[in-house]
């Protein structure tokens, strides 16, 4: 499931995992906000927090997440990912090597951090 999180930038669309996130959560949640950001600014910037409370990705999940970095290449400034999950640390920081924007990864206790730099 995903949650949107409130944050004092509205450049910035701010969500949260919880539970087990679903292919149908991308299509009817995810995919939906970014698009609708991007009908306001020109690049948008992502806080993404993947907390505690989070199961896992589904596989239709996985497939959606890549669809969307693929179609909106280029139509982000910048990433935060909140996590103290270790694979997906490690995934994030990997991928974010070859995205042409900053991803930049916080331990949860460092939301408000991570809310700080993806604002600035």
């Amino acid at each position: 499931m995903i949650n949107f999180l409130t944050v004092k930038n509205d450049l910035v669309l701010a969500l949260e995992a919880e539970g087990k996130v679903t292919g149908d959560d991308y299509q009817s949640v995810i995919i939906p906000a970014v698009e609708d950001k991007l009908r306001q600014y020109k690049k948008i910037r992502l806080l993404y927090e993947i907390g505690n409370h989070f199961s896992g990705f589904d596989l239709k999940a996985v497939w959606e997440d890549f669809k969307l970095g693929i179609t909106h290449w280029r139509d982000f400034e910048k990433i935060a990912l909140v996590s103290d999950i270790q694979w997906i640390r490690i995934i994030s920081k990997l991928i974010g090597v070859i995205l042409p924007y900053p991803v930049h990864v916080f331990h949860n206790n460092q939301l408000i951090q991570a809310e700080e730099w993806v604002s600035g």
